[in-house]
């Protein structure tokens, strides 16, 4: 008998679970969600009431448009994120439009709740991605090319051309969320205390707060 419960315990803990997944399987075909509900909600927003669904609400033209790539990066994301169409909301999926200014950066970043995958649409695009060995693998893209990042890693994408470059980016999550390296360590609310920064970066505080100052910190 100990042997049958050993065995199963073995079995349980090695087989893929659905929640291993990046979001929760769904339950049901849809839930459109509703993003201005206050009641608590798991891994999701409640569903809208399958009366009050429309064609509409599965369908997004939010990546159409370029966006807006005059700040300090030369980038810019417009995100189809659940938050944007709510139509994706449970589904564990979303993607994002990136474009790119000649010499543009998608500073280094992660996406704690999803794998990333993506496909260069036009112009060349320098990728990286480092992996917990501090190894980095890279190349430079052109269109028509794809790169996938695994979840949680820290990325980037840099524009090498001389002309704009535009990315789709998919995600395994409704909600991959955004953990973007200069912002949170030089911009948060409350800062990050400058003794941490320096000895972490083996730098001057001065140096700290000049970078901060480049933030509006």
């Amino acid at each position: 008998m100990a042997i049958h419960v050993t065995l199963l315990v073995v079995i349980l803990v090695v087989l893929p679970f659905p929640s291993h997944c990046a979001d929760p399987d769904p339950l049901q075909d849809f839930c459109v969600g509703i993003l201005n509900d206050t009641s608590t909600s798991i891994n999701g927003f409640p569903c809208k009431p399958a009366s009050q669904v429309t064609s509409d609400d599965f369908f997004f033209d939010g990546l159409t448009k370029e966006g807006n790539t005059e700040n300090v990066f030369g980038f810019t994301a417009t995100v189809g994120n659940v938050l944007a169409f709510p139509g994706l909301n449970t589904l564990g999926l979303s993607m994002n439009r990136v474009d790119f200014a000649p010499g543009g950066l998608n500073p280094p970043h992660s996406h704690p709740r999803a794998t990333e995958t993506g496909v260069v649409i036009k112009g060349k695009l320098y990728v990286g991605f480092l992996t917990t060995n501090n190894v980095l693998h890279s190349k430079v893209l052109t269109a028509g090319e794809m790169f996938v990042v695994p979840r949680g890693l820290v990325h980037f994408q840099m524009n090498v051309g001389k002309e704009k470059a535009m990315t789709i980016t998919a995600f395994n999550s409704h909600l991959p969320g955004a953990v973007v390296l200069p912002t949170t360590l030089f911009a948060s609310m409350p800062p990050i205390p400058n003794n941490v920064l320096t000895k972490a970066f083996q730098v001057e505080a001065s140096v700290i707060d000049d970078i901060k100052a480049k933030f509006g910190s």
